[in-house]
């Protein structure tokens, strides 16, 4: 152990009391189960909230006002984000058979003329075989099987189809959403027409849809298919990064960010991605406000705006505040459900992880003391990039692709006690960073 590592073992050992009282009260005291009842009450009084939508406008004063009634310092900081609508829309297949399919258009999809387009489906399982077969894509529907092998690969289909498919002169692109599992539910998510090529309609369909339209196309059948969209892009929409504080007592120019993101799709609750990732940051502040608790540096919690179309809203907090970079001394982020936590996952240097992987031992009483690699989160890229210590949320995610993006992302996903941990676990790391003697080092 180096002389750094048994200074920092030591001074962050003496925390183990009031990381105790931390975890007692979000996980049996008087705090328990409330990060999930605020999500509760939060999503069924304003449901899903999508970029430039007057949801997420009833979104954010309603966490403005929560946030304030709970003794916090608040403030909203104005950003420009996307505002795309999705209209109605709706598709069939005419041939072999009459058969109604479920879409979700995806984000940023230009619209079907307003009689739909009919035509000729072909069916490609990746972008290799569309190459391949490039010549029988003029004038098509290309749809996309793709097999799902993770959500990190098999996104880029949701993400280029519609250009790849535009590339070779097909008229519209329908791809197999991206999940490993299925009640016939179709996912959507943003895509991005690349530059240069014809913007064609794009929409996801269901995986046994999608599986469906495959076997006919092995057995040589003749498939149509009529696709009806009203999507459009209106002017970019006013919005705010929403921004709650405890001001640090010795250094409150230093700080400690966690956040989480309060837009959602325009399907499901958002309760999942991410309404509980913006939950879990407030209710930390909430249980360290609660024990009168008060740290060296400055705890910032910030819900973005228009995560979903590209971490627009954090992109635009970064070129805003980069300039204090060196004040920022850990970013963390929520983003991928808050099921029962697994692990802190972390960025950062060698000395920085030395500290961490002392403060993770803290979490003993609720069984989460690993420390990974590779703090994640569209959100807090730019700072990591840069050169901030990073951390994220490691949970039990194996059922998250399932609602991801879909009507399924419902409270009916969330878990009260798994909601406690992963509350006790974001508020300890968040407060013992910010009241170390030193920043985390570069």
């Amino acid at each position: 152990m180096t002389l750094l590592a048994a200074h920092a073992a030591a001074e962050v050992a003496g925390y183990a009391q009031v990381a105790k009282q931390i975890i007692d009260l979000a996980v049996f005291g008087a705090a328990q189960n409330r990060s999930y009842r605020r999500l509760a009450d939060f999503t069924d009084a304003v449901g899903n909230r999508v970029s430039g939508s007057h949801n997420l406008e009833m979104a954010i004063k309603y966490m403005y006002n929560a946030m304030m009634q709970d003794g916090l310092d608040v403030h909203l900081e104005p950003v420009k984000i996307p505002h795309w609508v999705r209209g109605d829309e709706s598709a069939e297949m005419i041939m072999p058979r009459a058969k109604s399919l479920s879409i979700l258009g995806l984000g940023s999809s230009v619209g079907t003329p307003p009689e739909g387009i009919q035509a000729e489906v072909l069916v490609v399982r990746s972008f290799d075989e569309l190459k391949r077969r490039a010549g029988k894509a003029v004038g098509k529907i290309v749809v996309f099987n793709q097999p799902f092998v993770s959500y990190g690969e098999t996104v880029a289909y949701r993400a280029f189809g519609a250009s790849e498919a535009g590339r070779v002169g097909a008229v519209a692109s329908l791809i197999r959403s991206v999940t490993p599992f299925s009640i016939n539910s179709p996912h959507t998510g943003w895509q991005d027409y690349q530059d240069g090529v014809k913007r064609v309609p794009t929409a996801c369909i269901t995986v046994e849809d999608a599986e469906l339209m495959w076997r006919m196309a092995q057995r040589g059948q003749k498939i149509v298919v009529r696709l009806t969209m009203g999507a459009k892009t209106l002017p970019d929409a006013d919005s705010f990064n929403t921004v709650a504080e405890i001001r640090g007592w010795q250094h409150p120019e230093q700080v400690v960010l966690l956040s989480g993101h309060l837009d959602s799709w325009d399907v499901g609750q958002g309760a999942m991605d991410d309404g509980g990732g913006a939950m879990i940051s407030w209710e930390a502040l909430s249980l360290i406000k609660d024990l009168g608790l008060r740290p060296r540096r400055t705890l910032r919690a910030v819900l973005w705006t228009a995560e979903e179309q590209g971490g627009v809203g954090a992109q635009q907090y970064y070129d805003l505040h980069k300039v204090n970079l060196s004040n920022f001394d850990l970013v963390m982020e929520s983003d991928l459900g808050t099921f029962a936590p697994v692990a802190l996952q972390f960025t950062g240097s060698d000395a920085a992880r030395e500290v961490m992987e002392e403060v993770v031992k803290l979490l003993a009483p609720i069984n989460t003391t690993k420390l990974e690699t590779h703090g994640e989160g569209t959100d807090i890229s730019p700072w990591m990039q840069a050169g901030a210590p990073g951390a994220s949320l490691h949970v039990a995610d194996s059922r998250y692709f399932w609602f991801h993006h879909s009507e399924g992302d419902t409270m009916s996903v969330q878990d009260p006690q798994d909601m406690n941990l992963c509350s006790a676990l974001w508020a300890v790391v968040a407060y013992v960073v910010a009241d170390l003697q030193d920043m985390l080092h570069r």
